[in-house]
């Protein structure tokens, strides 16, 4: 987890999210009553975050609101645009979800994290800057992954095969690996980062810890290392997991999950996989035949054209101004006032 200036002040307020889920219909998740009382109890926590943001932001009156996108945003955005208080508006995902479609009606400067041409957003007020993310991410020539591995305590000879699922991990994306990991040790060493929540149940399937095998509940540290050191790394298609594979020029086979809301990591995916930057594995396809993700990685490791290919199609993607950026269009939206 990230640290900050703990002399920061931190303010929260209450919020609610509308669940969707891309998979099912809109009449199937009407008929689903429990996912219908939670939306409803959601809405009046919406409208008792918004008035709690009204009356910060009559007290601050502060020169501008930044908004990251996600549910807590919506009522901050709300009561911000009430006030004549400009917003500035970073979506992350290539899928602007429900609040960032709603909040860029008023917003007066909007940055990106995939290419404009991904957005309905107008073109006047956007701006393609990436993602911020940690210098730590960056491209780690031979040595650098060679060092990488031995302080992981990995074998340094070998390719090594990195799966992570994010920081809750991803069950289907670790329950098929557990399935095919004899064939995968079989290209190179792996890492598999479970989450916490599965991971004693995939210590008593797996094998100890060693050169060749790992298996950890989740990277608190050195988590740019690892992925620094890998030569494959297999993932969910988070946005800003892929920047930072992007930063590090890894060739990634993106697993994305299809159910989550708006289908944001398919989509987010897509803008990879047009530009020839990352393999795409369905997941739907992989849980029926598992081999499918073996013969991904197989192409990675013993084809040095096409893991080039992928390395040199993605590293453009990577944005290493992007948090200054964001801090200019802030300022200069701040300084219009």
């Amino acid at each position: 987890m990230a640290s900050f200036d703990k002399s920061i002040p931190v303010h929260t307020i209450i919020a609610g999210k509308l669940r969707r889920y891309h998979h099912l219909s809109v009449f199937r998740q009407l008929l689903w009553p429990s996912l219908v009382i939670k939306n409803v109890k959601d809405m009046f926590l919406v409208i008792a975050g918004f008035f709690q943001s009204f009356f910060k932001l009559v007290v601050w009156r502060p020169d501008v609101v930044f908004t990251k996108g996600g549910y807590v945003c919506l009522p901050v955005g709300i009561a911000a645009n009430l006030l004549g208080i400009p917003i500035v508006v970073h979506d992350s995902d290539a899928h602007p979800g429900l609040t960032n479609r709603i909040l860029a009606k008023w917003a007066s400067a909007i940055a990106t994290g995939a290419p404009l041409e991904y957005y309905d957003y107008p073109a006047k007020i956007s701006r393609y800057v990436g993602i911020p993310i940690s210098s730590d991410y960056h491209i780690f020539s031979s040595s650098d992954r060679k060092k990488a591995k031995e302080g992981w305590g990995i074998n340094p000879y070998r390719p090594l095969i990195v799966v992570t699922g994010g920081g809750l991990g991803a069950t289907r994306i670790n329950d098929t690996v557990v399935r095919v990991l004899d064939d995968l040790m079989a290209l190179g060493s792996v890492v598999l980062v479970s989450g916490s929540g599965q991971y004693e149940e995939l210590k008593a399937k797996t094998p100890s810890n060693g050169q060749d095998f790992q298996l950890l509940p989740f990277v608190a540290k050195g988590f740019a290392s690892l992925l620094g050191g890998a030569d494959v790394v297999i993932t969910r298609a988070g946005a800003t997991t892929i920047l930072e594979l992007a930063a590090l020029g890894k060739p990634t086979i993106l697993v994305p999950n299809a159910k989550l809301t708006g289908g944001h990591q398919v989509k987010n995916a897509k803008v990879y996989m047009d530009a020839g930057a990352v393999m795409l594995v369905d997941e739907d396809e992989m849980l029926a035949r598992p081999e499918i993700l073996v013969d991904a990685v197989k192409k990675i490791v013993t084809d040095k054209k096409l893991a080039k290919s992928l390395s040199d199609n993605f590293i453009p993607f990577a944005r290493p101004d992007a948090a200054k950026n964001v801090a200019e269009m802030i300022l200069k939206t701040a300084n219009r006032r």
